[in-house]
C-alpha cells in the first residue's frame, strides 16, 4: 500500500514516459461507467477525452479495478497506435486505479508497409478474446465486458437446446458440436448486424435485440424457433433442433444482469413444454385454467408449516405442489399419486418417521430408482450428507433456503430424469428398431432358403412359431440349461436360418422329388456345416449373441440325443439346447408339411412319430414340452388348412 504522497511523486516521474497518466479513485470510476451507461453521448466521458464516438469494447481500468490487478491493450486511434495500461492499487486504504497511456506514431512503430498487417493482427486478436472458436459467436467474456452495461429498450433472449445432452451421448460430441454450429449459422440468419448473439453456456444462447419494437419481439424468436425446428444438422439429416426460448424488453431502469435472470426464468417456463417460446407476461398453456395438471407435481416432506410454505412459494409458480407433515404421511401421499410425482423434496428430522427411514422404505420397494428425491435438512453434518447420498438422494438443499439455488437445484434435477428416461425411450426405440430390421432380414434371407429349396415361406414361421413355444414351457421348469431372456429372443429368430447352408447344395439334389442316391444323401448332410461355417465367418460373429446362437442351430439341428445324429454324432448334452428344439421343431413340421417327395402326415400320426422314435430319438424333457403343446398345434394346423380351403 502506498501513501498518496508517494503516488504523486510517482505520477510526476511517470509523466516524463507517457503521454498521459491519470489516479482514478472509486466514485470516478463509477462515474464514468455510470455516464456510459446513461448518458453515452456526454462529452466528459473516457471515450471522448480520446476524441471517439464510442466506448471502448474493452475497458482496462474498469477490469483492472474489478480484477484487482493489472491490465493491458493496444488500439488504434487513426493515425496513432495507442498502449493502455491500468493497475489497481490501494492508496492510504483506498481502491485506485492507476493508468498510464502512450500514444506512439505507427510509422514510427512499424515500417509503413507493415502498418496494414498489424492493424489486422490487432482486428484478430479483438475477434479471438471476444468469440467463441466453435460456433462463432460472441463468448461469455463478451456479455460480461460489452453487454452489461447495454442499456435498453433492448430485446433480451435466452434460448435453450432441448435435450442436448441426447445428442451427445447418443449420436456422440461430434453431433453435438454440428448442432450447435447450425444452430448458430441458423440465428444469425435471423437478426440484423446491430443484434448479438452470445454463447452464454454450453447449450445456452443469449439473443440481444436493440431497438427491436416490443410488438414484434415474439414473432422474431418465433421466426427462430420455427427456423431451428426446420433446420438440418449437416452429416445427421435425423437430427431435429427443438428450442426454448424466453425473452422480455428492457427498459432503460433495468440492469442487464437483472433482465438477464428473468429471460432465465422465462426460458425454463418454456422448457416445460419445450419447443416453445414464453415472453414477459405471457400465460403459458399449462397455466391456463383447465390445464394446470400438466405441471410438474412436487411432493414437499417437512414437518414445519413454515418451512412447506416457503418451499411452496418458490416452486409454485411453475409446479404443483404436495405437502406432507412427516414421513408417514408422504409414504401414503407417495402411494396416491404415483407416477404423477416428478419429484421428492423431503426433510430429515421428523416426527413418526423421519427422512433416512422414507429413503430406507423407496430403496426397498425400489421406487428411489423412478423417482428423485432431494434432501432438504438443517443438518449439514458431512456423515448426514454422505449417508442421504449412499441411500439414493439426488441432490442436498440445507437451510436456511436461497430461492434461485432450490429453484435451480429442482429444475435441473426435474429435467435430468427426464432427459434420462428420453434416452432410455430412445435407445429401447433403436434397440426394437435393431431387432425389427434384424428379424426382417433374417426372414428375408430364410425365405430365399425356401424358395430354392422348393418349399413355402411358411416353414420359417413353423419353425419360429414352434420353437418360442417349446421354450415357454421349458422354462416352467427348473432352468437347468440357463437359459437367459437374451436366449429366449435369439433362438426363435436364430431358427429362421436352421438351413442356411442349403443354399451350397445343388438344385437338383434339394428339389430331386424320388428317392435320393447315398452320395447325394451326404451333399445334403454338409448343409449343417455349410451353414455353420458361413456364419462363422461373418466380421461381427464374436460379438454378436445371435449369430453364435444361429450357428449352434444350423450345424446341430440333425444331431440326436441318442448319438445317432450329423455332423458330429454328439448326444444327449453335448447338443446345444436352441439345437435340441430348433431340430424337434423342425422334424414336426417336416412331417405335416408337403414336400416334393412326399405329402404332409396327419397331424397325430407326426406326434406317433416322434413319440415312438422313429424320426430320431430327442430329450425327453423336451418330448414332454412337446406333448403339452399338442392341442395348439393341432388347431394351428387345423386353421391352416381351412384358410387354404
Amino acid at each position: 500500500m502506498k501513501t498518496m504522497q508517494e503516488v504523486q511523486t510517482l505520477i510526476s516521474d511517470l509523466q516524463q514516459f507517457y503521454t498521459d497518466v491519470r489516479l482514478l479513485d472509486a466514485a470516478t470510476i463509477e462515474r464514468i461507467e455510470e455516464g456510459v451507461r446513461s448518458n453515452p453521448n456526454a462529452e466528459e466521458l473516457c471515450y471522448a477525452c480520446r476524441h471517439r464516438n464510442r466506448r471502448c469494447h474493452h475497458c482496462a481500468v474498469k477490469s483492472a479495478f474489478e480484477n484487482h490487478d493489472q491490465r493491458s491493450k493496444l488500439e488504434y486511434f487513426s493515425p496513432d497506435i495507442v498502449q493502455v495500461s491500468a493497475k489497481y492499487m490501494e492508496v492510504d486504504g483506498a481502491p485506485y486505479v492507476l493508468e498510464l497511456l502512450q500514444r506512439m506514431q505507427s510509422d514510427t512503430i512499424v515500417e509503413p508497409d507493415d502498418t496494414e498487417a498489424l492493424f489486422s493482427a490487432l482486428s484478430g486478436y479483438n475477434t479471438k478474446l471476444y468469440h467463441d472458436p466453435l460456433t462463432d459467436m460472441y463468448n461469455r467474456r463478451y456479455y460480461e465486458e460489452i453487454v452489461r452495461g447495454m442499456k435498453g429498450p433492448i430485446g433480451v433472449a435466452l434460448m435453450d437446446l432441448d435435450d442436448f445432452k441426447v445428442y451427445n451421448d447418443t449420436y456422440g460430441h461430434h453431433a453435438g458440436d454440428m448442432a450447435l454450429k447450425t444452430a448458430a449459422t441458423i440465428v444469425r440468419g435471423c437478426i440484423r448486424q446491430t443484434d448479438a448473439l452470445v454463447r452464454f453456456g454450453g447449450d445456452e444462447f443469449l439473443l440481444i435485440l436493440p431497438g427491436i419494437p416490443e410488438d414484434y419481439f415474439k414473432i422474431k424468436l418465433e421466426q427462430i424457433r420455427e427456423k431451428l425446428h426446420d433446420a438440418i444438422v449437416p452429416g445427421y439429416s435425423h437430427m431435429r433442433l427443438s428450442t426454448s426460448i424466453g425473452g422480455l424488453i428492457q427498459m432503460p431502469s433495468d440492469s442487464m444482469d437483472a433482465v438477464v435472470r428473468q429471460a432465465d426464468r422465462l426460458m425454463y417456463q418454456a422448457k416445460v413444454r419445450k419447443n416453445c417460446v414464453v415472453v414477459s407476461g405471457e400465460l403459458l398453456q399449462e397455466d391456463a385454467p383447465g390445464r394446470r395438471e400438466e405441471k410438474p407435481q412436487i411432493l414437499i416432506v417437512d414437518d414445519s408449516a413454515m418451512n412447506r410454505a416457503i418451499l411452496s412459494e418458490i416452486l409454485c409458480g411453475d409446479y404443483r405442489i404436495l405437502e406432507a407433515a412427516d414421513g408417514e404421511e408422504c409414504l401414503k401421499k407417495m402411494q396416491q399419486h404415483m407416477g404423477d410425482i416428478a419429484l421428492v423434496l423431503l426433510d430429515l428430522m421428523m416426527p413418526k418417521m423421519n427422512g433416512f427411514e422414507v429413503l430406507d422404505f423407496m430403496n426397498r420397494n425400489h421406487t428411489i430408482e423412478d423417482l428423485p428425491v432431494i434432501m432438504i435438512s438443517g443438518e449439514d453434518s458431512e456423515e448426514s450428507v454422505r449417508r442421504a447420498y449412499e441411500m439414493g438422494v439426488s441432490d442436498y438443499v440445507a437451510r436456511p433456503f436461497d430461492a434461485r439455488v432450490v429453484y435451480r437445484r429442482v429444475f435441473n434435477t426435474i429435467k435430468l430424469y427426464a432427459k434420462q428416461r428420453r434416452l432410455v425411450s430412445l435407445l429401447s426405440e433403436q434397440i426394437r428398431a435393431r431387432e425389427r430390421n434384424t428379424s426382417m432380414l433374417v426372414g428375408v434371407l430364410s425365405q430365399l432358403v425356401e424358395f430354392r429349396n422348393g418349399e413355402s415361406g411358411l416353414h420359417v414361421q413353423h419353425i419360429h412359431r414352434l420353437t418360442e413355444r417349446v421354450l415357454e414351457k421349458l422354462l416352467e421348469r427348473p432352468n437347468i440349461y440357463h437359459i437367459t431372456s437374451e436366449m429366449q429372443e435369439n433362438i426363435p429368430l436364430a431358427s429362421a436360418l436352421h438351413d442356411i447352408g442349403k443354399i451350397a447344395i445343388d438344385e437338383k439334389i434339394l428339389n430331386k422329388p424320388g428317392r435320393l442316391t447315398p452320395e447325394e444323401i451326404e451333399v445334403i448332410k454338409t448343409h449343417t456345416t455349410i451353414g455353420a461355417d458361413m456364419l462363422s465367418k461373418l466380421d461381427n460373429f464374436c460379438e454378436e449373441p445371435l449369430l453364435q446362437t444361429a450357428y449352434s442351430i444350423a450345424r446341430w439341428h440333425h444331431e440326436r440325443w441318442d448319438g445317432r445324429g450329423y455332423p458330429d454324432g454328439l448326444k444327449g448334452n453335448e447338443i446345444p439346447i436352441e439345437a435340441q428344439v430348433v431340430a424337434l421343431a423342425d422334424v414336426y413340421d417336416a412331417l405335416t408339411s408337403d414336400r416334393c417327395y412326399k405329402k404332409a402326415c396327419p397331424h397325430e400320426q407326426a406326434v406317433k412319430m416322434i413319440l415312438n422314435g422313429e424320426c430320431g430319438a430327442f430329450n425327453p424333457m423336451l418330448l414332454k414340452c412337446f406333448v403339452e403343446i399338442e392341442d395348439d398345434l393341432k388347431r394351428d394346423l387345423e386353421e391352416e388348412h381351412r384358410n387354404k380351403a
